[in-house]
């Protein structure tokens, strides 16, 4: 019954960093990437 919470709660802190990361570490890259990355973790 919880699994699919604690699934989404996990995916939702690895989202959080990989954001976080991204940010920190490519600053000067165009917007476009950041939402490709995004995505191409997302699915």
């Amino acid at each position: 019954m919880f699994k699919p919470v604690i699934l989404l709660f996990i995916s939702n802190i690895f989202m959080t960093f990989a954001w976080y990361g991204h940010l920190k570490d490519l600053k000067n890259s165009p917007l476009w990437a950041a939402i490709l990355v995004s995505w191409s973790i997302a699915d």
